[in-house]
């Protein structure tokens, strides 16, 4: 109750100073595009056309602050351009103009008018008439008690049908006092929806392409990661072993004309290195497309990568549904890589993975009871988890304090 008491205060106020605001704003405009119009043949319109849409700009930013308390949260402000610091004065003049959202803060100033006058008409109107309505009754009282007073109260209708009236008022007020939230609430969305569109659509649209471009390079850095860290397992790993396994069976080839005996030991040594080449080469290809996660889904996976690990780990995937395979990849690495950091670094003796759909985000919780001290900085494990997580506009975070526990949360649109 006291949230929506305090929305409904914040948005009467919005309306309410929208309305001398807009006057203010509409008349400046209007006055400097006129006469800047008007006398740009002579290039002495030049600089009042600039200057109004400086001024534009000034009451766009108020606006935009403004507009922080309507949508709960900042508006975010374009970057105007700039001129040279070795521009003259006529290319100072002129940069005002050059500018995409200046114009639209013209044009903000100009349609805001009509709207918020509306807005401000719908707003005092329903004030009146819910005050109005409810206090009703207080009027016969007050006008009762005026001495020798008998044609105020028949005036205000307080006179025989005063008890029809009041019932009339009253129901009337509690009408208009019942719909009073979502009216001021709907005309302020509306008239903070024409400045959030005009005013801050270019700079959310310029974030937005923002946030792809990182996460396109955060996911291409990750990958290169990814592919760099495969290189240097199988030169380390597989191929010296290959290379080992080679050289056995060239030295059991030759044994076989002098000792079977040596040969056949010889063998048996290869067969074992063999072995011991294919389980490698079986966890290394676990890391580039683990056949479980894509015949069987999420839940077969993640609880295979639970078995492997060192830590007990308590699984609870909470959906069975399946994903897009680079949702499903994503969080099977995410996992894979977090509970390879549990074995090796934590000292943990219990480890938690929890995966469910909440709208359309797959939330993946993994904590452990270890001596915490894990971040993101880079340089550190999980730092390839957040840039992978970026790469499909996920996010991580990573509570994990000196001496534990550790929390790590990633968020994985999935819709």
């Amino acid at each position: 109750m006291r949230t929506l008491t305090r929305r409904l205060v914040t948005d009467t106020g919005y309306l309410l100073l929208g309305f001398p605001l807009g006057i203010i704003s509409f008349v400046l405009l209007v006055t400097g595009l006129s006469v800047g119009a008007s006398l740009v043949v002579i290039w002495v319109g030049v600089p009042i056309l600039a200057l109004t849409l400086l001024t534009a700009r000034g009451l766009a930013d108020l606006e935009r602050a403004r507009l922080s308390g309507v949508l709960g949260r900042e508006a975010a402000r374009p970057r105007y351009p700039e001129p040279p610091p070795e521009s003259g004065w006529l290319r100072r003049s002129v940069q005002p103009l050059m500018s995409g959202q200046g114009w639209l803060d013209v044009l903000h100033g100009l349609v805001n008018f009509p709207v918020a006058t509306a807005t401000f008409c719908v707003a005092i109107t329903w004030w009146a008439a819910a005050v109005a309505g409810i206090t009703y009754p207080l009027y016969g009282w007050l006008t009762s008690r005026i001495p020798g007073n008998t044609e105020l109260p028949e005036l205000l209708g307080l006179g025989d049908g005063y008890g029809i009236n009041s019932v009339w008022y009253v129901t009337m007020g509690l009408l208009f006092l019942i719909t009073l939230y979502p009216v001021i609430r709907g005309m302020a969305v509306l008239q903070a929806g024409l400045g959030r569109s005009l005013l801050t659509g270019v700079a959310e649209l310029r974030e937005r392409i923002d946030d792809l471009t990182e996460g396109r390079q955060a996911a291409a850095h990750a990958e290169a990661n990814a592919l760099r860290r495969l290189e240097r397992d199988i030169h380390d790993g597989p191929q010296q072993r290959l290379v080992h396994l080679a050289m056995e069976l060239s030295r059991a080839q030759r044994e076989l004309e002098r000792d079977a005996g040596a040969a056949s030991a010889t063998i048996g040594q290869a067969i074992k290195a063999t072995r011991e080449t294919l389980d490698e080469l079986r966890a290394l290809s676990r890391g580039i497309a683990p056949p479980i996660l894509a015949d069987r889904g999420l839940a077969p996976a993640l609880a295979a990568l639970a078995g492997r690990c060192t830590v007990p780990v308590e699984l609870d995937v909470r959906t069975e549904e399946r994903f897009p395979a680079l949702v499903e990849n994503t969080v099977y690495f995410v996992t894979a890589e977090a509970l390879t950091n549990v074995a090796k670094h934590s000292r943990a003796t219990l480890c938690t993975v929890t995966l469910v759909r909440v709208d359309d985000t797959l939330l993946l919780t993994i904590g452990d009871d270890g001596v915490g001290g894990a971040h993101v900085a880079k340089g550190h494990g999980l730092s390839g988890l957040a840039d992978r997580l970026r790469g499909v506009d996920g996010e991580l975070a990573v509570r994990s304090p000196a001496g534990g526990p550790t929390m790590i949360v990633a968020e994985v649109p999935c819709g």
